[in-house]
């Protein structure tokens, strides 16, 4: 199942506004749902089968029920990874399918940081699936266990890595917002004594410090329209940094900049 393995299918996803769970997902139910679908024989799932063949996703929804037997469980596994290895496709793209159920599960108690892409965390599972199914020795103990601990192992290193990149990046945002603070509350200091000149009262950081002393604006949103509006920080990383939306931290600043923009027009006719 090669697109799934190569990373730069990862954008495709995206671009589609879908994930590569449910892309899978489509592809799968396909199989079962053509004309003459894709099938299995129904003894690897059932004790007492009503049938000879059952479509895959049949199977995979006994597969998945508790009351499966352990050994009705690894047969059936052992099946679809022999097949896979041996016809390859579509039955490749039926093995990496059986495991979604699971990795489903798996994904939903994944501690993932706001700012790392589910899309991507999905895409490293079962691209981790797909490398690992070739080499699976299917007279293993428990041939399934094998292709979940690639799936986990997968996504924690992502997730780990993801948390190490977030580390650094704070270190260098806490750097520059130290900075940036000081801007602010040196211009509100000049505001507060009157040191500041006519220059100054034009100054940007100046609005913004003196937007906080009269309470227009709280100090959160002042660094929000400073960080994004003055020095040009994305609001993707903003975002991600306090653990909101992209949308969200959007609204919240054009909410600032509106109570910002009438305090100043007041102020102009008042002059």
């Amino acid at each position: 199942m090669h697109h799934i393995a190569r990373p730069s299918h990862r954008s495709d996803a995206r671009a589609e506004g879908r994930s590569p769970l449910r892309n899978l997902e489509e592809s799968f139910l396909a199989l079962a749902a053509a004309a003459a679908p894709l099938t299995l024989p129904a003894y690897l799932v059932c004790e007492e089968p009503d049938s000879l063949v059952l479509p895959v996703d049949q199977v995979r929804t006994r597969l998945a029920h508790p009351a499966i037997t352990p050994a009705l469980r690894e047969r059936t596994w052992r099946e679809v990874v022999r097949r896979a290895q041996q016809l390859g496709e579509p039955w490749d793209t039926v093995a990496v399918a059986m495991t979604v159920p699971v990795l489903r599960r798996m994904l939903a108690r994944l501690a993932r940081p706001a700012h790392l892409d589910r899309d991507e965390v999905e895409q490293e599972a079962l691209a981790a699936v797909a490398t690992a199914l070739p080499a699976v020795d299917v007279n293993t103990a428990d041939v399934s266990r094998e292709l979940f601990s690639a799936a986990d192992r997968a996504v924690h290193r992502l997730v780990y890595a993801a948390h190490r990149q977030a580390g650094r990046e704070s270190g260098l945002a806490a750097a520059h917002l130290e900075r940036l603070t000081d801007h602010v509350v040196h211009a509100a200091g000049q505001e507060a004594t009157g040191a500041a000149d006519e220059s100054e009262h034009g100054d940007e950081f100046t609005v913004l410090a003196r937007a906080v002393q009269e309470r227009i604006v709280s100090v959160a949103e002042a660094r929000l329209i400073a960080r994004t509006r003055l020095e040009g920080e994305s609001m993707q990383q903003l975002a991600a940094e306090r653990g909101v939306s992209v949308r969200q931290l959007y609204r919240h600043r054009a909410a600032a900049e509106q109570h910002l923009a009438a305090h100043l027009k007041l102020r102009m006719r008042g002059q």
